[in-house]
C-alpha cells in the first residue's frame, strides 16, 4: 500500500482534566476494593455466599404478588431515562421501565407504601443501597456498558421470566446467564455487560445494589465513597426527578 494512502492513526481520546482526574481516582479505588474483597473478583458470584440473598429467594412469591399489583398501572411507570438522565446513552424508548423503592440509600416513600412487604424484605438485606423492579418489554436490548464503581454488587431476583429462557439473558464479561424464577443472579456490574429480551413476553427482576463484602479497611473506605456518590449531583438529580414523578403519580390516583 502507498504510504500516502494509509489511514492516519486514531488519536487517543482525551478527557477534560477534571474528568481525567476523577477516572484516575476511581481506578485506584477499584484496585483497592479488589484487594480487600472477601468474595473474590469474578463476574458472577455464588448467591449462597452473599448475606441476605437466601431471604429474597425464599420470599419471592410475596414480592411477585406486590409486583403484579404494580403492573396493573404499568402505563404510569416511568422509563429509566426519565428518572436517571444518564441512562439516555443506554435507552431512549419506553421498553425499560423502573419502579424504585430505594435509590442510593434514599427511600421512595410513595412506592414503598404501595409495596410494604417488598420494602420490608429489601430493607432486611445487609448493605442494600438501591432496590427497584426492572421491567423489560419484548425485544429490548440494553447495549454493553459498565457500572461506575465496584464497591457495590448487583443482584437480580427473577420474578417474571418469559420463555424461551435462552432468549432472555445477560452477559457479564465473557459469561452469559439466564434468569430463573425465584433465583438470584449476583454479579459485578463493572465488568462490561449487556442484556437481551428476545422473547415475546415481559421480563421483570427485582434489581438490588448491595455493598460488596469487604474486610474492615475496605468497608471503611467503601462507605465513605458511597456516601460521596450519594451526595453527587448525578444522584441528587435522579432523586429530584423521581420525587416529581411520584408526586404526579400519586396525585392522579
Amino acid at each position: 500500500m502507498d504510504k500516502c494512502s494509509a489511514a492516519p492513526p486514531k488519536p487517543k481520546r482525551k478527557h477534560r482534566p477534571s474528568v481525567a482526574a476523577g477516572l484516575w481516582v476511581i481506578k485506584r479505588l477499584e484496585n483497592f476494593i479488589r484487594r480487600h474483597s472477601t468474595v473474590g473478583t469474578t463476574p458472577f458470584f455464588d448467591p449462597q455466599k452473599i448475606p441476605g440473598i437466601q431471604v429474597l429467594q425464599e420470599q419471592w412469591p410475596t414480592l411477585l404478588q406486590e409486583l403484579n399489583a404494580v403492573l396493573k398501572r404499568s402505563s404510569s411507570i416511568p422509563n429509566f431515562q426519565d428518572i436517571s438522565k444518564d441512562q439516555q446513552r443506554l435507552t431512549q424508548d419506553d421498553r425499560w421501565k423502573t419502579y424504585f423503592l430505594y435509590g442510593y440509600g434514599y427511600k421512595m416513600d410513595g412506592n414503598c407504601a404501595a409495596c410494604p412487604e417488598t420494602t420490608r424484605i429489601v430493607e432486611s438485606i445487609p448493605g442494600m443501597t438501591t432496590a427497584f423492579f426492572s421491567i423489560l418489554s419484548p425485544g429490548k436490548h440494553i447495549p454493553p456498558h459498565r457500572g461506575p464503581y465496584n464497591g457495590l454488587l448487583r443482584v437480580h431476583l427473577g420474578l417474571i421470566i418469559p420463555e424461551p429462557q435462552e432468549q432472555c439473558r445477560i452477559q457479564v464479561g465473557e459469561e452469559t446467564r439466564h434468569w430463573q424464577l425465584g433465583e438470584c443472579l449476583v454479579f459485578d456490574d463493572t465488568y462490561r455487560h449487556q442484556v437481551w429480551n428476545d422473547t415475546d413476553g415481559m421480563r421483570v427482576v427485582l434489581f438490588l445494589d448491595i455493598e460488596r463484602p469487604l474486610d474492615r479497611p475496605g468497608r471503611l473506605l467503601n462507605r465513605v465513597v458511597l456516601k460521596l456518590i450519594q451526595l453527587s449531583p448525578f444522584i441528587q438529580d435522579a432523586r429530584k426527578n423521581h420525587r416529581a414523578w411520584e408526586q404526579r403519580a400519586f396525585d392522579d390516583q
